[in-house]
């Protein structure tokens, strides 16, 4: 029996968590039990500082942003937890809160910048939330028990080594749990996952523990105001990050549009760009390309049939797969032209105007790339199967794949093809 496989979009949102999930979040509530629990036993350790980066807290989570691939993250108020993790002195005064102390009052500032986020409808990002805390509180459990016990002291270049290792220490544990999450929610390959979570996140990390480092150190000489001081600085690059997001959004949500023009003007099937686009992009990952690199193949997969418009009489439900390879050449090259005009776009109109070439050319031309190969046998399969989830026909579509393989179709191409449609 034939079982076919849901192939999910880049970045959709999910109403259950999985395993990994759960025990990250219900590990995130461990340790928050834990932490108000022993505050509450050992007693609150300088009150006003812990209203201040309390305040802080909250106030990031409030801002905090979505980032590139579906990322959530709250630079302001991770910069203030670490901050608050890092002190060491206020206005001359030795901080002395525990790590326990710490994880309570970032925990509970969280919770209190997420309630208009509930309060107004948004999903809550347990898991964001979760990785966030855990990477504070590796920060304090590893810079508390030094600072407290007198370990770390004299001038600041004595200090800064320390402190500066122990920051990027808790930012690499931050990106390896958020990999290993997004690789089992996305189905990818965690070493591809991590490097695109590392170079998503070293920017915004990096400006995040500097903010910090400046916010500690500014914070023994003018104490509690340099919360603020500190913070004004990462209000207006979130609000640049925010506008660039934004932009990105606004990218795709274009794209999405004009993929749709093929469709209203009965030149293909209703949703069938859509279609290709989310396993075109799922072929990619299981083949290990990098993100940058599937946002590429996800812009050509929405707009690969646009050239469609150039014909005088539609194909019969736009299956371009059984028309001749001229007339798909012709298709392809028109879309691309479309494309370029854009001006912003060329490697994505380069990757449809080769998505009808074989994979193997009888003349001496390079092969088309990975990107166009997975576009080509992704349309392919969707023009045989459509919206349809019988079994028999997804086998067979998969099965001709298969046999036309090699040299009009990457083989490893159509085994991802098969390991994702067919179970």
């Amino acid at each position: 029996m034939v079982a076919v496989g849901r192939v999910e979009p880049r970045g959709a949102a999910r109403h259950a968590l999985d395993s990994g999930q759960w025990f990250l979040v219900t590990s995130a509530g461990v340790l928050f039990a834990w932490a108000v629990t022993q505050t509450s036993v050992d007693g609150l350790s300088d009150v006003n500082a812990a209203l201040a980066f309390g305040a802080l807290v909250a106030f990031g989570e409030l801002l905090r942003l979505n980032l590139p691939g579906d990322r959530e993250a709250a630079p302001i108020a991770t910069a203030g937890a670490m901050a608050y993790a890092l002190l060491l002195q206020i206005n001359g005064t030795p901080a002395r809160q525990g790590p326990q102390q710490v994880v309570a009052v970032t925990a509970i500032g969280m919770i209190v910048g997420a309630l208009p986020h509930l309060a107004a409808g948004r999903p809550t990002r347990l898991t964001a939330m979760s990785t966030r805390l855990l990477e504070v509180a590796v920060l304090a459990a590893a810079f508390r028990p030094l600072a407290n016990a007198g370990l770390i002291g004299g001038r600041w270049e004595s200090q800064l080594p320390v402190m500066l290792g122990l920051v990027i220490v808790s930012w690499l544990v931050g990106a390896v749990v958020s990999a290993l999450i997004r690789t089992d929610v996305l189905r990818g390959r965690f070493g591809v996952t991590l490097r695109d979570e590392l170079r998503v996140q070293l920017p915004i990390g990096a400006a995040t523990g500097a903010s910090a480092l400046l916010i500690a150190f500014a914070a023994e000489v003018m104490g509690l105001t340099a919360v603020a001081v500190f913070a004004a600085p990462l209000v207006v690059t979130q609000v640049a990050l925010r506008r660039n997001a934004g932009i990105s959004a606004t990218y795709l949500q274009t794209v999405r549009a004009l993929a749709r023009v093929p469709e209203i003007g009965g030149y293909v099937d209703a949703g069938h760009s859509a279609r290709v686009s989310t396993l075109a992009v799922a072929i990619g990952r299981d083949l290990g390309m990098p993100e940058a690199a599937l946002l590429e193949l996800e812009y050509a997969a929405l707009m690969h049939d646009i050239g469609q418009l150039s014909l005088r009489d539609p194909v019969p439900g736009g299956a371009t797969v059984l028309v001749a390879r001229e007339e798909q050449r012709r298709i392809a090259e028109y879309g691309a032209e479309v494309i370029q005009q854009a001006r912003v776009l060329d490697s994505v109109a380069d990757i449809v105007r080769r998505q009808s070439d074989p994979c193997k050319p009888g003349d001496s031309s390079q092969p088309p790339p990975l990107s166009s190969r997975i576009i080509r046998a992704a349309n392919a399969y969707d023009d045989l199967v459509g919206s349809s989830a019988d079994p028999q026909r997804v086998s067979a579509a998969v099965q001709r794949l298969r046999l036309e393989g090699g040299a009009e179709y990457d083989s490893r191409v159509v085994e991802a093809l098969g390991r994702l449609v067919v179970q």
